[in-house]
């Protein structure tokens, strides 16, 4: 399995390093990484000088952009969230930007936590809906909690990479059954897939070699495309579209 995984992420190494494009705007340089958006647009980011230090910032536009898209931020649980996936990821946001200061030692690792960050607040809310009532991740925790599904929220496992990468839910290995790692994903599209191919893929290589990873899909509003189902399955990540969940109940509380 090594020897099967070891390339794979070789080339998602590489692929990152082909993807990322540089450019020059003053005494500030705009990277525009391979990582997509729920726009499915590149993710961008920025980097200037900070003494001997560089700050990585999004510039505002995370939070910014939710907010025009109709999504209310202000709500006590929705602020909770924010705060647990900056946290989870050491990033900072003062008026509404997001940034994080690194060293030239650890850039790549705190450059790699902004994206991931940034990805995780995409990925929260139902953004296309201006008066939404409730997150799709808590309508996932509440059918674990109601079916007696035992779990771990919020876990961060550190990849065969040394990058750290955030799952929603783990349940624990049990007699019956391996464990079972769950992404959420709210709006599945080539980006989000893609981002929990490659979490999955610089992950297993460092849990039990029995470990499972799970994509739920959320298809209240849209179809998934079948292509977002097989991109997944290519990567030992089995998708579970969020109107078909019961088929993966019993496996789940096992």
């Amino acid at each position: 399995m090594i020897l099967e995984v070891r390339p794979l992420i070789d080339y998602y190494l590489n692929w990152v390093r082909d993807k990322t494009q540089l450019r020059e705007l003053g005494n500030v340089i705009e990277i525009t990484t391979p990582s997509l958006d729920r726009h499915n647009d590149y993710i961008q980011i920025y980097i200037k000088k900070d003494g001997k230090n560089f700050i990585i910032t999004d510039d505002s536009y995370t939070i910014i952009d939710l907010e025009q898209s109709g999504c209310n931020l202000d709500s006590p649980r929705r602020q909770h969230l924010l705060k647990l996936t900056f946290a989870f990821f050491g990033i900072q946001n003062v008026d509404k930007e997001l940034f994080v200061s690194a060293t030239t030692e650890n850039f790549p690792y705190k450059k790699h936590n902004l994206i991931q960050a940034i990805c995780a607040v995409n990925d929260l809310f139902f953004l296309g809906r201006p008066h939404v009532e409730s997150l799709f991740l808590e309508d996932v925790t509440l059918w674990l909690d109601e079916n007696d599904i035992r779990y771990t929220p919020k876990v961060k496992f550190t990849g065969k990479s040394g990058y750290d990468h955030l799952f929603d839910f783990v349940v624990p290995k049990s007699k019956q059954a391996p464990e079972r790692i769950l992404s959420v994903i709210n709006n599945p599209g080539k980006g989000s897939a893609q981002n929990a191919a490659f979490s999955w893929i610089d992950t297993k290589d460092v849990r039990s070699e029995t470990s499972r990873a799970y994509a739920i899909l959320n298809d209240n509003d849209k179809m998934v495309a079948s292509e977002v189902s097989e991109a997944l399955r290519n990567y030992d990540v089995i998708p579970v579209l969020w109107s078909e969940r019961e088929i993966v109940r019993e496996m789940l509380a096992a």
